[in-house]
């Protein structure tokens, strides 16, 4: 497929740097290493020689992308739908009922995307079929090893038997390449320190003390205002602090964590990806892999423990070619060796007002992919039936058994009113606010 009708489809204008540097080594059928920093775009950088290796007269699993995380799995197989490439896709994962990845074996996916724990286990139960695999990604590997998937990564790689080229992603460079990966003089693409990539980030230090960082943090959401805001913590408690806080304000936010039932992290990414939300509190969990567009600030409530981290949690915003601010809420007493130089001050000095929500809400409507439910049912139904103009609604997306979709917030309850009793594919389904 050519590569220009992709970038349309992805609304991309053209290649980066390391995107064409990508493609073009991996015409040589060498391994390849890629090294860049989040938000540069790997994934679009990876899925390219992918494709290219894919061939339309074969059945079966052809490429195996392995990731550390469940919404990094759904993210890259987002970004390969949007792509309309023609080949299928797959996800699988934790969390993800294992009767439905078995069933969608029954068709296998030509590009199968998932988690070391769960690709392992359906290669331990003889789920699919991995002979034919002849392309491997191991997407994020820093991460993947930091979190323990060693074991489950070397025995998947030690099962495929016919793969002709592996790609490995890292957002940190590495000194070796453990022996495992299989990785052999590999054709190293770095762009870790390449002005080119390097994000236009302000950072602005807020001082405060110790007692008074809640209603600091508080009054600095209210100063920045309407803009789309990650706020980071280190632990899972205080991001519950902090949200318990915005619900004593009446402030819409959503959380997300480690401590969280997969489909609720879900949900309340979608939401913040969809706008419906402007203010996502989290921890590091967020920091990466994850695609969060137009993330205009990131607000350090506390800085992580490690320069690395700081940068990773810096990366959710000024992405490829825009900009942004994070700010550092600092005690007196704290210091944070990594932070170089003069930064900024920020005061908050004056009155400001509680930010509005967002014009956006999101409806959950309980059909999808398994009931044959498209995005066109869905818009259809909202414009012929609802009484909503395009605009009216955003962003849509299907899952497995169920689908979200943004409209305007002034729109909502006349919707709901007007889809009562509808019927998407002569099934009569439930609608409503997506909590």
């Amino acid at each position: 497929m050519m590569v220009e009708k992709i970038l349309e489809k992805l609304k991309i204008t053209s290649l980066n740097q390391m995107q064409e540097e990508t493609l073009a080594a991996s015409k040589t059928g060498s391994d390849l290493v890629l090294l860049a920093p989040t938000g540069s775009g790997k994934t679009l950088g990876f899925l390219l020689p992918v494709l290219q290796n894919l061939k339309k007269d074969v059945a079966g699993v052809q490429a195996l992308v392995l990731v550390p995380s469940r919404e990094l799995a759904l993210q890259i197989e987002m970004v390969f739908r949007q792509m309309s490439t023609g080949f299928k896709v797959n996800c699988c994962y934790g969390g993800h009922p294992v009767k439905t990845e078995r069933n969608n074996f029954e068709q296998p996916p030509a590009v199968l995307i998932g988690t070391p724990g769960r690709i392992a286990y359906h290669l331990r139960h003889e789920n699919f079929d991995e002979s034919g695999i002849t392309t491997l990604v191991l997407d994020e590997f820093d991460k993947a090893l930091e979190f323990g998937f060693q074991e489950d990564m070397s025995y998947i790689i030690r099962k495929l038997l016919s793969l002709k080229q592996r790609i490995l992603t890292s957002a940190t460079s590495m000194e070796e390449i453990p022996d495992f990966t299989g990785i052999s003089k590999p054709v190293e693409i770095n762009f870790l320190k390449d002005a080119a990539v390097a994000p236009d980030l302000k950072l602005k230090k807020v001082l405060t003390t110790a007692e008074d960082k809640l209603p600091t943090l508080l009054k600095l959401i209210c100063k920045v205002g309407h803009k789309n805001m990650l706020i980071f913590c280190n632990h899972r408690e205080t991001v519950d602090r902090i949200s318990d806080l915005l619900i004593d304000q009446d402030l819409s936010h959503d959380i997300f964590h480690g401590g969280m039932e997969q489909d609720e992290r879900e949900r309340a990414l979608l939401k913040f990806r969809n706008g419906s939300i402007k203010i996502l509190i989290t921890t590091d969990l967020a920091s990466r892999g994850l695609d969060i567009p137009e993330v205009e600030c990131i607000i350090h409530y506390q800085l992580p423990y490690t320069e690395d981290a700081f940068l990773h949690r810096n990366g959710r915003t000024a992405r490829m070619n825009a900009k942004g601010t994070a700010y550092l809420i600092v005690a007196d007493d704290e210091k944070y060796p990594f932070l170089k130089g003069d930064i900024e001050l920020e005061a908050l000095k004056g009155n400001f007002s509680l930010p509005r929500d967002s014009e956006w809400q999101t409806l959950y409507i309980a059909a999808g992919k398994k009931d044959k439910v498209n995005k066109i049912d869905i818009v259809g139904l909202l414009l012929k039936k609802g009484g909503l103009q395009k605009e009216d609604v955003g962003l849509i997306e299907v899952k497995d058994q169920a689908s979200y979709v943004a409209v305007k917030r002034k729109m909502v309850n006349s919707i709901l009113g007007a889809l009562t009793n509808e019927r998407i594919k002569n099934k009569k389904v439930k609608i409503e606010i997506a909590m």
